[in-house]
């Protein structure tokens, strides 16, 4: 029953010229009565005109909603001249109801007020004019009606009103909800792309500096060649662990174990794999490392792990001094070598920029450059407690 209600609502309010030329006709049939009650009875016959009057008061409202206040008043002031004449009148004018009904519920309030004003002093004078005997009653009457009307149309005006507003608030939620979905899905890509970034550049860049030592040093030191070859095999089996857990992160249908984000408690990790390409690495940490997995423990992670990266890509052979230290509720990373100090190579420029997003996203901020004693210097500082991001 309720979809049948449904059904016919959207059929009235989807034409609504069909629904106002019935309720014109509808009006002007109630409003014909007293005219056609005085054929036969042996009263005076109705004017031709009279019957004119009364379709051109009921005529306009087919108009009611297009023109509101030009209905009202083309009404309003022929229902003025019905009640002066000698036209038999009905027990309500509904034409001049309807009218300023319409004119509260579709006009402008000012025009709306304006309306409800002038059927106050149309009732006063034809009160005044036609009526020398007229009491309060006969003002209270039809004013109280047509007040009715008009607070109904006001009414009928303001829950429209309030219906729009909801939708457009709606709408606008919606909108503001489909932009922070499609802005997560960009922040979620780019976070992906940047890990994907960091893993593969430090484990590729170690691999290839590896394989490419191994035959160099397989004739003249067997040992050091296995512990590369061995090396370069514990690379690639860190960073399809580091793949697999990224991939399962884009693929929702495999529910696969996850292995966890790697932190500060693996820098020695990291630098000892640094140590097998050939890379003079010294490490220092002092004071208590942030929580594991924590965002500050990940971005410190991969600062370290992307300067000791470009390091190996770019620096040539050199001394690198890491430094790690916690105090006064602030992460400082300090990375320096003596190698050469360029990071002319694209890759490395995105790594910077990495480092950098990586940094602001966790509050903190990131020095990179030319050392003034030759070399290259990476400089992070990030509050141990994540600045949330407006």
């Amino acid at each position: 029953m309720t979809g049948l209600r449904g059904d016919w609502r959207r059929q009235w309010t989807d034409h609504p010229y069909v629904v106002d030329t019935l309720l014109a006709v509808l009006v002007l049939t109630v409003s014909l009565q007293p005219l056609l009650r005085q054929v036969g009875c042996g009263c005076e016959a109705v004017p031709l005109w009279g019957y004119a009057l009364v379709v051109g008061e009921c005529l306009p409202l087919v108009w009611r909603r297009r023109f509101p206040f030009t209905v009202a008043l083309a009404c309003g002031v022929l229902t003025t001249v019905h009640g002066l004449s000698d036209v038999p009148d009905p027990a309500v004018f509904f034409a001049g109801l309807v009218a300023l009904y319409s004119v509260a519920a579709h006009g402008s309030r000012r025009l709306a007020l304006l309306a409800a004003g002038t059927a106050v002093v149309a009732i006063s004078l034809s009160l005044v004019v036609d009526r020398a005997d007229a009491d309060l009653e006969d003002f209270t009457i039809p004013a109280l009606t047509f007040a009715a009307a008009w607070l109904l149309g006001d009414g009928a005006r303001n829950r429209r009103l309030a219906a729009v507003r909801a939708e457009e608030r709606a709408a606008s939620l919606e909108r503001t909800r489909a932009a922070e979905a499609r802005q997560a899905v960009v922040e979620e890509r780019n976070r992906i792309a940047r890990e994907m970034h960091d893993v593969l550049a430090h484990s590729v860049s170690m691999m290839v500096v590896q394989a490419e030592a191994g035959p160099v040093v397989v004739e003249r030191d067997p040992a050091r060649a296995i512990q590369a070859f061995d090396a370069i095999s514990a690379t690639g089996r860190s960073a399809l662990t580091e793949l697999r857990r990224l991939l399962g992160v884009l693929r929702e249908d495999v529910a696969s174990p996850l292995a966890p984000q790697p932190g500060l408690a693996q820098v020695p990790e990291l630098v000892g794999t640094v140590r097998s390409a050939g890379v003079d690495v010294d490490l220092r940490i002092t004071g208590e490392l942030p929580p594991a997995s924590s965002t500050i423990d990940l971005a410190g992670y991969r600062i370290v792990q992307e300067a000791l990266t470009n390091v190996v890509k770019h620096a040539g052979p050199a001394r690198v001094v890491v430094r790690v230290e916690v105090s006064a509720g602030r992460l400082l990373i300090d990375v320096a070598d003596d190698g050469l100090g360029t990071t002319a190579s694209t890759e490395a420029g995105r790594g910077l920029l990495g480092m950098h997003e990586r940094a602001a996203a966790a509050g903190g901020t990131v020095t990179a450059g030319p050392s003034p004693d030759g070399g290259w210097r990476v400089r992070a500082e990030l509050p141990l407690t994540p600045v949330r991001q407006p």
